[in-house]
């Protein structure tokens, strides 16, 4: 008689779904009301499939009820997410190109008369943000090259010693030299600097007043760092990036794993991704390492696999660490099993961006992580390589350490009642 009732149950909720998500599709935008009510018949559905799982049915008509209740889920989870994230994803874009225009008008505004002081811009955000995408895509504008007449130069500073000075001077001297013909311009240049690390207050000082001499008036400067000590030296307010939040960051992960194949097609790899996506922290890197390999094996029990090792991965580090990718991002040693080998750890020490093909490794950080490939020794590998310019490539230095496995002594009592190892 249960079973009957959860049948019926079944099919009214199946029914019941099927005609909220019609009025989600006709709704535009959709009702939070009508998202809401979904959200419900959705749990309670989820109920009535986790109960019917339990009671090992062998009815092949009752089956067939349940395996449509299960597809009306889908759909409706489905729904749900591309209605949630697709929202989230316009309002993120929205807020991207708000950005590309702040900076761009920064670059475009003339200065005013009379002002000697060196227009600086200040972007600053934790680690692997999207600070030097974001300066790419303002270069990239035509707006731009035609108003700097391509007189743009980039230079990575570390500790802005010496050796630094000389190499920035010599830039904007070079620079300004190979377009003197071109007076329409006034000479005027965009330098552009990313920081490396944390400059102390000398090392700031020095690199203020390097571009104020070396850096013609009319020109601008942006310099990158995850840093807030550099926003003093600003003229204008400075720009703050964030990560994406979960739901952004889910959406350009589905993006990335899926391309353009439907992903309601194959509901059970949904929802692994989602479960895999869940476990990155927000990290570009991480979404494009596991995405790339999820597409190349694309089958249900290998990302079951992976995620399996990833919540394992994770629920052990943070146990007793941080999260991993909160210690990739900070650049501390790190801590990464192996999927192959689950008696085994890789050892992150250090990460660097590398701008040279000579000096990028061959091996892949997931030939190591998810496949059979064994180093020994320090080794380095590509983790990821950026598709737009500088073309920079990320390195991490590794080794691989077997883990040390304890046994538990046995205890045995004696005669007294003492328990003795």
């Amino acid at each position: 008689m249960e079973l009957l009732l959860s049948a019926i149950l079944g099919d009214l909720t199946s029914r019941s779904i099927n005609f909220i998500i019609n009025k989600v599709s006709d709704s535009k935008p959709p009702a939070l009301a009508v998202n809401d009510s979904l959200q419900r018949v959705l749990l309670r559905a989820q109920v009535i499939i986790d109960e019917a799982m339990g009671k090992h049915i062998t009815n092949q008509a009752m089956l067939l009820r349940l395996n449509m209740l299960r597809d009306a889920v889908h759909r409706g989870h489905y729904v749900l997410d591309t209605f949630r994230y697709q929202h989230q994803d316009e309002e993120d874009a929205k807020d991207q190109a708000m950005e590309v225009e702040l900076v761009i008008n920064f670059l475009l505004r003339p200065q005013s008369h009379g002002a000697e002081e060196l227009e600086f811009m200040p972007i600053i955000g934790p680690c692997q943000v999207g600070k030097s995408t974001l300066v790419t895509h303002v270069c990239k504008d035509e707006r731009v090259r035609g108003h700097f007449s391509k007189n743009i130069v980039f230079f990575r500073i570390h500790g802005f010693t010496d050796d630094e000075l000389a190499i920035f001077r010599e830039g904007c001297t070079v620079k300004l030299q190979n377009h003197t013909s071109d007076m329409k311009k006034d000479g005027r240049l965009l330098v552009i600097i990313e920081l490396d690390g944390d400059l102390n207050e000398e090392a700031l000082d020095r690199l203020h007043f390097a571009s104020k001499q070396y850096a013609p008036r009319g020109s601008k400067l942006i310099v990158t760092s995850r840093f807030d000590n550099i926003v003093k030296f600003g003229s204008t307010q400075a720009l703050t990036l964030k990560y994406l939040s979960n739901e952004a960051y889910w959406y350009f992960f589905k993006t990335l794993t899926f391309g353009s194949m439907d992903p309601e097609m194959h509901p059970r790899l949904m929802h692994f991704a989602m479960e895999i996506a869940r476990m990155q922290k927000c990290s570009f890197v991480g979404a494009n390492i596991v995405s790339r390999l999820l597409r190349d094996n694309f089958d249900a029990q290998f990302w079951l696999k992976v995620l399996a090792f990833l919540k394992g991965l994770t629920q052990e580090r943070v146990s007793r660490f941080e999260h991993p990718f909160d210690l990739l991002r900070q650049n501390r040693p790190t801590h990464l099993g192996r999927m192959a080998t689950p008696s085994e750890d890789v050892v992150v020490y250090h990460q660097h961006q590398c701008y040279s093909e000579e000096e990028v490794p061959k091996l892949r950080l997931q030939d190591v992580l998810y496949g059979s490939i064994k180093p020994h020794g320090n080794f380095k590998v590509l983790v990821w390589k950026s598709l737009i310019p500088p073309y920079s490539s990320y390195v991490y230095s590794c080794e691989i350490r077997e883990l040390k496995t304890t046994t538990a002594k046995r205890k045995r009592p004696t005669e007294s009642g003492i328990t003795l190892c």
